[in-house]
């Protein structure tokens, strides 16, 4: 096993009111954020873990939510000098903020750029005010514009823009002028990805009718040939770019990285070369108790067991479009590969993976039946 580089996130929970659709660990908003008693907390959570950095600088940060842009220019700039205190940045960090165009005033990307966010992401979702109000966004199309205009403004490295298709009563034409527009406004990073229905939601307990597989089929089809037109390449299941622009901590993810995991539910792995095995945590959720004095910031922490990591590895390495070198596999799960030589064989004959000495290539029919591909590592 080697020890991969090092990427952290911070959760921040609170959102203006919770989204339909949204099962990420996040509360709607009462009264005022305790900003300067929450960024404590997420210091002193930090502090706890600093054990697995191991010596290493931190390759990323990604401040997701919940809605980081309703913390303060202040509060972001106290946490981020509070984590450079306590690990050191590499000189090409990429620090990333979550933002809401309706939480976001004039100005205000500037001032996250100061306290040294260098990307933001801008979760659009959709450029119409019916389907923005289907999903329970506060923000309607005009907004996202403005936030779009900020970004290029505020002196940022890049910007994403987040967008759904396959939304509830959307036609082939409405997903693809989302998509044009979006590409109007100019973002290196732009996230495209289908609306899913999770459990714990509001969408699973009163689901919505979604349009048919056909159409959700033609909307991918298109979409990507239009994104392609305009320079964006895919590099992963849901992400274009502009040349050079991938975002560096999903791509640390989807390499099976490491990253600490800091704030309510925040969830974190790390590899332990010395002991040869990796192990998971997870904070606790809710805001209350994380941030009372006699709680622990961790929630459970588990080792992930041999027979899992050989799923766990090409869950996320298999995402993206990259080649894969086959000597990552063992000096990242401490396994030999050995071990998968029936899987390979049998995704090599179904067309699903082409191979050369070096490194394995997921083939455009592995990418479009990815969840058949992965069965395979189970």
């Amino acid at each position: 096993m080697i020890l991969p580089p090092l990427s952290l996130y911070v959760h921040i929970p609170w959102c203006v009111q919770k989204c339909p659709y949204c099962d990420f660990n996040s509360h709607g908003q009462k009264g005022e954020i305790p900003q300067a008693d929450y960024v404590a907390h997420l210091l002193a959570d930090l502090r706890q873990d600093l054990h697995y950095a191991q010596g290493r600088k931190l390759h990323s940060i990604f401040i997701g939510g919940g809605t980081p842009s309703l913390m303060s220019e202040q509060s972001i700039s106290e946490l981020l000098h509070g984590i450079e205190a306590l690990i050191p940045f590499n000189e090409q960090i990429e620090i990333t903020l979550e933002a809401n165009p309706g939480t976001v005033e004039a100005g205000r990307f500037q001032g996250y750029v100061k306290a040294g966010v260098n990307r933001i992401s801008i979760g659009v979702q959709s450029m119409q005010n019916d389907k923005l109000k289907a999903l329970g966004r506060i923000h309607d199309a005009n907004e996202a514009v403005k936030a779009a205009e900020q970004a290029h403004l505020a002196g940022l490295n890049s910007f994403n823009l987040d967008l759904m298709h396959g939304l509830p009563g959307q036609s082939i034409d409405d997903a693809l002028s989302d998509l044009k527009q979006i590409i109007a406004l100019q973002p290196k990073h732009i996230s495209w990805y289908q609306l899913t229905i999770e459990p714990n939601t509001q969408f699973h307990s009163k689901p919505p009718v979604l349009p048919e597989d056909d159409i959700l089929w033609d909307i991918q089809e298109q979409g990507h040939a239009i994104l392609e037109a305009a320079g964006y390449e895919q590099y992963e299941v849901s992400g274009y770019s502009k040349a050079g622009y991938q975002c560096q901590h999903n791509l640390n993810y989807w390499r099976f990285g490491d990253y600490l995991g800091i704030g309510c539910g925040a969830h974190g792995k790390i590899t332990l070369p010395a002991q040869n095995k990796l192990i998971r945590t997870e904070k606790v959720k809710h805001p209350k108790g994380y941030m009372e004095e006699t709680q622990p910031y961790l929630y459970k922490q588990w080792q992930v067991e041999q027979s899992d990591l050989s799923f766990e590895f090409f869950m996320n390495r298999l995402r993206l479009h990259e080649s894969c070198a086959k000597t990552a596999f063992s000096e990242l799960t401490g396994l030999p590969i050995s071990r998968l030589e029936g899987a390979f064989d049998k995704a090599i004959e179904q067309g699903l993976l082409q191979q050369n000495a070096e490194v394995w290539q997921v083939t455009a029919k592995g990418r479009r039946y990815l969840n058949d591909l992965l069965e395979l590592f189970v």
